[in-house]
């Protein structure tokens, strides 16, 4: 027998759904991080592009007295020189084009802006881009301008307090935080816990975050992890603290944020708008103990415990 309609007594769901509106998100993106190594670098303006690090050379040569009472003895004569060969640092751009076509930004503009929208992902790409060159670049990269002195291997794999402390007394002028992928962040909070002591958490920006010796331990997904291994940095920063320092281009045209720029470049004859985004940075480690890695790192380490009571 052929199955009958069901009547309905009232409107349905699909039709009632014609005559109303969706609330829209504005577009999301997976890749998009806190950025947490951008927010805590002091960062410092270059307006012509160029930052030169001058350094004391020979500091053995100065030469100092301490005199007591009814002390006549000749004052040392002194100088401070000069490195003749200080290292510049030049600024360096992420950039990109963002195509709109003028059709679409008429007409698809509500509730979001497209371009808007548009701007607003391509600058945060180009943001994520700049973290990881902030660590990587072969230039200028934190990483890739540690001093090898600054450089130490894990006891037995996994990242122990006992690294931790090794990395504090490399860099024990006023360590500012420490920056960790993610799964090394978890790997020592497994070692510390082992050994009854859990690290402590604090808020930063508005998120939890935990610490060892008072120091936070950043997370940072642009550190790379390499089969089973990853890296740990322990960094001081700013100029007064001859620390770490970020660098940017001030004052530029079309200035959006810390060296960031967007620029109107016109429309095609096909009406696509075409608008040119650019970041210039750069990075700096002004003395060789501002910084120390931990490498070799071991993130896949994991501990059985015994669930018996006490007798």
């Amino acid at each position: 027998m052929a199955e009958t309609a069901e009547v309905h007594s009232a409107l349905g769901d699909v039709a009632a759904r014609q005559l109303a509106n969706a609330t829209k998100t504005a577009p999301t993106m997976l890749s998009i991080s806190p950025r947490w190594l951008v927010h805590l670098l002091p960062w410092v303006g270059v307006e012509a592009g160029i930052y030169r690090v001058n350094k004391v050379k020979d500091e053995t040569r100065i030469l100092t007295a301490c005199s007591q009472m009814e002390d006549e003895r000749e004052l040392p004569d002194t100088f401070v020189d000069y490195d003749e060969h200080a290292r510049e640092y030049f600024l360096s751009s992420v950039t990109t084009v963002v195509d709109v076509h003028t059709r679409v930004s008429d007409l698809y503009s509500y509730p979001h802006d497209q371009i808007k929208q548009q701007l607003r992902l391509a600058i945060e790409t180009i943001k994520e881009r700049q973290e990881s060159e902030l660590l990587h670049n072969r230039d200028y990269g934190i990483l890739a301008n540690v001093p090898s002195g600054q450089r130490i291997k894990t006891f037995d794999g996994p990242p122990t307090p006992d690294d931790l402390d090794e990395l504090i007394t490399m860099v024990w002028k006023e360590p500012a935080f420490f920056l960790a992928h993610p799964k090394a962040i978890a790997s020592f909070g497994r070692e510390a816990t082992r050994r009854g002591v859990p690290p402590a958490t604090v808020n930063l920006f508005g998120s939890p975050v935990i610490t060892w010796r008072g120091i936070p331990i950043v997370p940072c997904n642009k550190l790379k992890i390499e089969g089973n291994k990853s890296q740990i940095m322990l960094m001081r920063t700013g100029e007064a603290r001859q620390g770490v320092v970020g660098l940017y281009q001030p004052s530029a045209s079309g200035e959006e944020g810390l060296g960031l720029s967007v620029k109107f470049m016109g429309i095609s004859r096909k009406a696509i708008a075409s608008y040119l985004i650019s970041l210039y940075c750069s990075a700096a480690i002004l003395t060789d103990d501002a910084i120390a890695v931990l490498d070799g790192v071991q993130i896949d380490k994991y501990h059985d415990y015994k669930h018996a009571y006490r007798k």
